[in-house]
């Protein structure tokens, strides 16, 4: 995929669930459901795959076997796939990390790598530039704004301002969970004059349908979400694209538009308690394991860390919501499709 190719795609929208991680009971890679999980995903009309990011697990990378491993069955589901996939790559680790990662992602056909920059809490702006452009060289990058609770970092307006100018960043990830830093992506990408060529992708979990309904004005520039790339999507699948159809649409239907404000609140409710928001997001893998696990996609909610679970409470949080808010869940498409994905 050519790098105009690459940018049209993500620029047209597309649902990108951030891929967990399916373990069996002794912690080691279900290979089975992980790749159930990627056809489930892909079947359910989500346009690209990201893989070895934090719903991944960043410890992943403890093991380099599995790291691959993981990355590799995804990237053979999307060959097989009949429609064009764009796979992301989590990229982590100080620069000499981040180029290994990029390489091996490379080498499995990834077409874009999620640049984390929670580890490089010490690095100046320019050190952060310099970072992605070095990740850039080997695979187009893939910008990430993610929100301090899960280990993110406050980014200003000064450093996106750079990060853009930078020729093979092709979309951000906005997950600040703050709207005044998801303007200052905004506007940065409008100042930069390079609002045609960079995507933009909320990960910003209690603001989705929101975002993907706002455009920003910025002089005689908008700017807008196309996407989104979330660990929420990675529940509810189909539904989602539904969701980004609707929004879409919604531009030019008003009525349509109402509907989804009136969904909005719908789906940040679903989000707190999967991702355990009252607890300070502790128990968001393990929340997103709860709900495939109890859908036969995955085996157990393990995670590999043991003392990572379910918070006190957030199971009935959970059930709940999946009670409250059927329309938001793929329970009925999951249950007619598992045993074809499983095979």
């Amino acid at each position: 995929m050519t790098l105009d190719d690459l940018r049209q795609r993500l620029m047209r929208g597309m649902v990108i669930p951030a891929h967990p991680l399916a373990l069996t009971r002794e912690r080691r890679l279900d290979e089975q459901r992980q790749r159930a999980l990627s056809r489930y995903y892909l079947q359910a009309g989500a346009g690209g795959l990201a893989v070895g990011v934090h719903t991944t697990q960043f410890a992943i990378r403890e093991d380099a076997g599995m790291h691959r491993a993981v990355l590799q069955i995804s990237a053979e589901a999307a060959r097989a796939h009949p429609l064009p996939v764009v796979l992301v790559a989590g990229i982590c680790g100080p620069t000499p990390q981040a180029a290994r990662e990029a390489a091996m992602a490379a080498s499995l056909g990834y077409d874009v790598g999620l640049v984390s920059l929670a580890g490089l809490s010490d690095a100046d702006d320019e050190a952060l530039v310099n970072h992605c452009a070095a990740v850039g060289r080997t695979l187009p990058v893939f910008g990430f704004y993610l929100q301090p609770a899960v280990g993110g970092r406050r980014l200003g307006y000064g450093f996106w301002r750079r990060l853009v100018e930078i020729e093979t960043v092709v979309a951000v990830k906005v997950a600040p969970f703050n709207r005044y830093q998801t303007l200052d992506v905004m506007r940065a990408e409008a100042d930069s004059g390079r609002a045609g060529q960079i995507a933009l992708y909320t990960g910003n979990d209690d603001h989705i349908i929101e975002d993907l309904l706002t455009t920003a004005q910025f002089a005689d520039v908008t700017v807008r979400f196309h996407g989104g790339l979330l660990g929420q999507w990675a529940v509810g699948t189909r539904r989602a694209v539904q969701l980004l159809e609707k929004a879409q649409r919604a531009r030019q239907d008003p009525a349509m538009a109402w509907e989804l404000w009136q969904t909005a609140p719908q789906l940040t409710d679903t989000n707190g308690a999967l991702f355990d928001a009252a607890n300070g997001f502790r128990g968001c893998i393990a929340g997103i394991h709860h709900v495939l696990a109890s859908q036969r996609l995955m085996a157990g909610r393990w995670c590999l860390d043991p003392a990572e679970d379910l918070s006190p409470g957030q199971e009935a949080e959970i059930e709940r919501v999946r009670r409250a808010y059927p329309h938001l869940h793929d329970d009925d498409f999951i249950a007619e499709n598992v045993h074809t994905w499983l095979s």
